[in-house]
């Protein structure tokens, strides 16, 4: 008895020191969690619809290495960067345990689903025309400028509008 007792005294004392080394957030400050999501969205759709462009939206958190990875390849890649920016209105938005966005998220049909980074394309109303689950845009051990280029390209204003192209 004294042995099980001292084992789970250990492993208590284990995962607690565990959960004191794990940061909250990675160190970096790329999501802002007190950011007004549908403030920022309602902007970018403004901005959008009067330029003719699409919003591209990056959901995820300062604590998922993964969405931090894919801003520093945006960051890092000049051409994906400039097609982006060029392209779309980009509206990050965080998802975290400060500040979930449960409403925003909800009105964007729950995108979380696919984990996250997650990424969504609106029209310049706001409205979701695709969710993006981010791991279909990897190749080798992480995400492809490649790929990630050529969803981009097929939900820009002009490829969904082709009406209106010039």
């Amino acid at each position: 008895m004294k042995k099980l007792f001292f084992l789970l005294m250990a492993s208590s004392i284990g995962f607690a020191s565990f959960a004191q080394t794990q940061p909250q957030s990675l160190g970096v400050k790329i999501y802002n969690p007190a950011a007004n999501a549908q403030a920022d969205i309602d902007a970018a759709a403004a901005k959008a619809k009067k330029e003719n462009k699409h919003i591209f939206v990056q959901v995820g958190g300062n604590w998922c290495v993964w969405c931090i990875r894919f801003h520093n390849l945006v960051e890092e890649t000049p051409e994906l960067k400039n097609y982006l920016n060029t392209n779309f209105e980009t509206v990050l938005v965080n998802y975290s345990t400060e500040n979930k966005n449960e409403a925003v998220l909800k009105k964007l049909k729950n995108p979380g689903r696919f984990g996250f980074p997650v990424f969504l394309i609106l029209d310049g109303n706001g409205e979701v025309l695709h969710i993006q689950n981010s791991a279909y845009l990897e190749e080798g051990k992480g995400h492809s400028p490649k790929l990630i280029t050529e969803f981009l390209k097929n939900w820009t204003y002009k490829a969904v509008n082709p009406s209106t192209a010039n």
